[in-house]
């Protein structure tokens, strides 16, 4: 079984029981601009699409700490700066209690030899104009209202 299979099975498992278990979610996810005006987009192994490098905040952990936390894990991307919040979102699709936090990220650095783990298939840098094809529709959104300068939606 090839392994993003495999992670992607054992997600759809144990996500209902982890859900059960907290009354709402919440998560980081960095819009991290190079000086080029591209932005990071991660393809997780157990889910399709790209998104935004992120991920969920821990107990006793704050959303800032989780974010560089998250950004580091994922991509290699350490904070050389303070992020900056773009907004909350409700995520209810996935979960009637899940919501997002957002943060602009123009102030790091990554690590040269780094390798994502394997719940990471791929990361790469892409032009805001030009996502890659199967962006996730709630990342379309925020770099639209990045960019763009389209209202915030409340909604993923």
């Amino acid at each position: 079984m090839p392994q993003g299979n495999r992670y992607r099975g054992l997600y759809k498992v144990l996500r209902p029981i982890w859900r059960l278990r907290r009354g709402l979610t919440l998560g980081a996810q960095g819009v991290v601009i190079d000086a080029e005006q591209r932005v990071l987009l991660v393809r997780h192994s157990y889910r399709p699409g790209w998104w935004f490098p992120g991920g969920g905040v821990e107990w006793g952990e704050t959303i800032e700490k989780a974010l560089a936390r998250e950004l580091e894990e994922e991509a290699g991307v350490t904070l050389t700066g303070a992020p900056e919040l773009h907004g909350v979102f409700a995520n209810f699709t996935n979960f009637p209690g899940d919501h997002i936090a957002v943060f602009i990220v123009r102030h790091w650095q990554r690590k040269e030899n780094f390798h994502a783990p394997r719940e990471i298939a791929e990361t790469a840098m892409f032009a805001v104009n030009t996502p890659p094809a199967l962006t996730d529709p709630g990342t379309q959104r925020r770099l639209a209202e990045i960019f763009d300068r389209v209202p915030l939606s409340p909604q993923w």
